[in-house]
């Protein structure tokens, strides 16, 4: 099987992924995540920069070039959803740096830790118990509720509905330009071989 170098260099991240893989679906292999919550609590996909190896992609698919006639578009960049590694090689990716998301999650992380070492020791003690006292009742009420056999195979029948719906959805999501029909209606007609003409045959006089 084919396979293509993709590595994401604000990551630091690398690793070799089979063509025809989508480069979100090699982001979210090595961990990256590429959606972000816009005001309005919507999921929305940033855009990612093709540093190199632009020519081993897919072409431009009708849905980003939507997408990007709504928004500004710097150079060389592309929806990781739509993009599809087509050719080996190496392809280098500068994904969006999110400063605000990461600003807001350390701020609520430093708000949480002041809070807490400005409590009085009697304060810190009490959070902590009722912390501990929570996360334990949930942890009973789970086991309770959930007999080990009964439980394992309702997770595996869920894992494998879950599975399903996964694969349903990715190609439900995926460019019509990249469907099987597309794919077929692009490939040219084999051509018929000519009908062969009989030997002609000797004859005597």
């Amino acid at each position: 099987m084919a396979n293509v170098l993709v590595k994401f260099e604000r990551e630091g991240l690398e690793g070799l992924v089979a063509v025809g893989t989508y480069l979100s679906d090699a982001a979210k292999r090595m961990g990256i995540d590429l959606v972000k919550d816009d005001n309005d609590d919507q999921p929305l996909e940033m855009p990612v920069t093709i540093v190199s190896g632009a020519e081993f992609l897919s072409a431009e698919t009708e849905a980003e070039h939507e997408f990007f006639e709504q928004k500004e578009r710097k150079p060389n960049e592309r929806l990781a959803s739509q993009t599809r590694a087509e050719k080996e090689g190496e392809i280098i990716i500068m994904t969006t740096d999110n400063k605000k998301e990461k600003a807001k999650e350390a701020t609520v992380d430093e708000d949480f830790t002041k809070e807490f070492s400005d409590m009085p020791l009697e304060k810190k003690i009490a959070q902590l118990v009722r912390l501990e006292a929570i996360a334990l009742g949930e942890t009973l009420t789970f086991v309770a509720n959930s007999p080990y056999m009964v439980f394992d195979k309702i997770m595996d029948v869920m894992a494998e509905f879950g599975l399903k719906k996964e694969t349903e959805e990715k190609e439900a999501a995926r460019p019509k330009e990249h469907s099987d029909t597309a794919q077929k209606a692009k490939k040219p007609a084999a051509k018929k071989a000519a009908p062969k003409k009989p030997a002609a045959e000797s004859g005597t006089t």
